[in-house]
């Protein structure tokens, strides 16, 4: 019998935690799972509400990896700390609905896959502002990822262990983009990539104007540090790349909001300049990471 592991880590947000533990809490299956919190150094007390919580509720296990802010650092730990013969991973903050985790192991093995992505809904709240609608309009467009891009984000991406075992493990010195770089190796390694998009895991809308500037920032430094560490697959830093995506306003929208939107994207890609030219005037001052590690280390 297939085990799975799902692995969600957490950065002082355990509301969002909690909404992702209830849900998985609430599955019903016959599959052997488990489920592995990686707390990735939270100086909010998310970790130790976190170990009563999870414990309460499910019986997981609430890792630390506090040496490397870095979510992916986070997630190879609970790779490494898991034992399930497929990886599930899960952002603090996601939910899913009770029949998920039978449609996408269904969904896997119908496929022979080894590397899976699921459908994303993003969820609006009642009365959205400016942020929440250009958000959800912008979309989570996994597949559109999956085809034209060859990753799937790691909010909702199921991979083989084995797959793991032979192309190593995410890239924790990457900010932002390591679920690109990660897929890019997988694909390139020979592996299939996989869309379920009938498997459906539901995300809430960024629904301010500082969070969706904070995600930028991010993503700009992602870019040139997948330069600076992978320029033979991304080019020489210098010049930012314009991130992958589906971000132009769609014709159909209303003209006074897709020139709202227009507006907004074309402020958030000065953002994201911002973040990229922040991490290359930066990037002699901070400490190397070493490489890629590998499932053994």
């Amino acid at each position: 019998m297939t085990t799975v592991s799902i692995i969600t880590p957490v950065y002082n947000d355990f509301p969002g935690l909690r909404e992702t533990v209830d849900s998985l809490a609430a599955l019903s299956t016959e599959i052997d799972w488990e489920h592995v919190v990686v707390d990735n150094g939270s100086t909010d007390g998310t970790r130790e509400r976190a170990e009563r919580y999870v414990a309460d509720q499910l019986g997981g296990t609430v890792l630390l990896e506090d040496e490397i802010q870095s979510s992916y650092a986070a997630r190879n730990a609970g790779v490494r700390h898991s034992g399930g013969d497929v990886l599930a991973f899960v952002d603090a903050d996601m939910t899913v609905p009770e029949g998920w985790l039978e449609d996408a192991l269904d969904a896997f093995r119908a496929a022979d896959a080894d590397y899976m992505g699921c459908n994303v809904e993003l969820e609006v709240p009642d009365g959205p502002s400016l942020a929440a609608r250009y958000d959800h309009h912008s979309g989570f467009p996994v597949g559109h990822y999956l085809e034209h891009q060859r990753f799937a984000p790691t909010c909702c991406l199921f991979v083989r262990r084995e797959v793991f075992a032979d192309v190593g493990l995410f890239d924790h010195r990457l900010t932002s983009g390591g679920d690109k770089e990660f897929g890019n190796r997988v694909d390139e390694a020979g592996y299939d990539l996989h869309f379920a998009d009938d498997v459906t895991m539901h995300h809430p809308v960024r629904d301010s104007i500082r969070a969706l500037v904070r995600k930028d920032l991010r993503v700009g430094r992602g870019l040139c540090q997948l330069q600076r560490y992978h320029p033979d697959r991304y080019g020489t830093p210098g010049i930012p790349p314009r991130p992958s995506g589906v971000k132009q306003p769609d014709p159909g929208l209303e003209r006074r909001e897709r020139l709202a939107f227009g507006a907004l994207e074309t402020a958030l890609t000065g953002v994201r300049g911002i973040g990229y030219y922040r991490e290359y005037l930066a990037r002699k001052r901070g400490r190397e990471l070493g490489g890629i590690p590998s499932l053994a280390e």
